[in-house]
């Protein structure tokens, strides 16, 4: 049977959220309906709405839900009704790399969870006034007081910790933890460095704080998430303002040896280049912040011969079945104090949300239902 709910549609790139009533189709095979408690906002979905990213529009986003299943369909298995979950990211789960526990490198992942806006069979998940809107966003679609959801974007969580505490656990954060734990994995003395205070870059910091790097280093243009960098693990801060070079900054604090690693989740390609300059030798430089399509950078041949690296980063490259419940544990026992980035809005105000988040008054905007 169709459920019909509350969703927020964007019509067209540029436009407005707006809450429109929407039909979903009924749980087919390996999909649940759920009952959405909290939703995060990130900057994919604004990329989206604005009609910079790739996506059928009108179409419902939202890819950091959180929830409690209402409904299963054929062949589910790991989740039942009344269970409280996490909506992450989707994957095929056949391909070499899904087998080999690194979904997030899906060869399927572009049509499956952001260019179609449908199943993989082509068909629709949501429709209004009997015309299909784009939807399957994530393999979720989250923006909605109900969600119908693969069962590879769910991940069962600890009913006792708070839905709107762990929501944005789906992308954003994940993302920044993983590109410190799976990817950079600080050895004992480590220096890191963290370019931009956003969520993303706030959620390496406090990644880097749980390992056995002694320099985090965090960079960003706003003194106040600098101060909440200090507060949450970094060692040191730079505002970028008030330097001459981020470059000169870096090896200043590091004693002219440069850092073992760099997470660059701003997308600006002057200071992803600022940040391979940094690195020392045998450094690793991570690249998380996704600019337009289409963007190159250039970099100095002869100065990646010393053994650095760039490595690019999707969703943190975390298996979310194994990655996310540690997570959620850690949230709940205060290591990661996610709720440092939180501010939270009804559903309601979603367009609120959108504006305070561009202009920069909240770190990671969660929608509470």
């Amino acid at each position: 049977m169709s459920t019909t709910t509350r969703a927020a549609v964007v019509e067209s790139g540029g436009a407005p959220f707006t809450l429109s009533e929407v039909v979903l189709d009924e749980p087919g095979h390996g999909e649940a309906l759920v009952r959405m408690a909290a939703a995060g906002l990130c900057h994919t979905d604004l990329g989206v709405a604005s009609g910079g990213l790739p996506f059928p529009l009108p179409g419902v986003l939202g890819h950091e839900g959180a929830g409690v299943v209402e409904a299963v369909g054929p062949g589910v298995t790991g989740v039942a009704p009344g269970d409280h979950v996490l909506l992450s990211f989707t994957s095929c789960g056949g391909c070499r790399n899904c087998r080999d526990g690194h979904p997030a490198y899906c060869a399927a992942w572009l049509p499956l969870n952001l260019l179609s806006g449908r199943r993989a069979d082509g068909t629709s998940t949501i429709s209004r006034g009997g015309e299909p809107l784009g939807g399957h966003f994530f393999g979720q679609s989250s923006f909605a007081e109900r969600a119908l959801v693969d069962e590879r974007s769910l991940v069962k969580v600890d009913p006792d910790v708070a839905l709107d505490s762990i929501a944005p656990l789906g992308c954003g954060v994940q993302t920044g933890v993983g590109a410190v734990w799976n990817v950079l994995e600080p050895r004992a003395g480590s220096t890191l460095v963290v370019l931009g205070a956003g969520a993303v870059g706030l959620s390496a910091v406090m990644a880097a704080a749980l390992t056995p790097a002694t320099t985090v280093i965090a960079i960003d243009k706003v003194g106040e998430r600098l101060a909440l960098a200090k507060e949450l693990g970094a060692t040191h801060t730079v505002n970028a303002d008030e330097v001459a070079d981020i470059t000169e900054a870096i090896m200043e604090a590091t004693g002219g040896q440069g850092a073992d690693g760099v997470v660059e989740t701003t997308g600006s390609v002057a200071v992803l280049r600022k940040g391979v300059d940094s690195l020392a030798l045998r450094g690793t430089l991570v690249i998380v912040g996704a600019p337009p399509f289409g963007t190159e950078v250039s970099l100095d041949v002869n100065g990646m011969l010393g053994g650095k690296r760039v490595v690019g980063l999707t969703l943190g490259d975390n298996e979310t079945q194994t990655a996310i419940p540690v997570l959620v544990q850690l949230v709940k026992e205060g290591k990661l104090p996610l709720d440092r980035l939180i501010s939270r809005y009804t559903f309601e105000d979603i367009d609120q949300a959108v504006a305070d988040m561009g202009a920069g008054k909240a770190i990671k905007p969660v929608l509470t239902f």
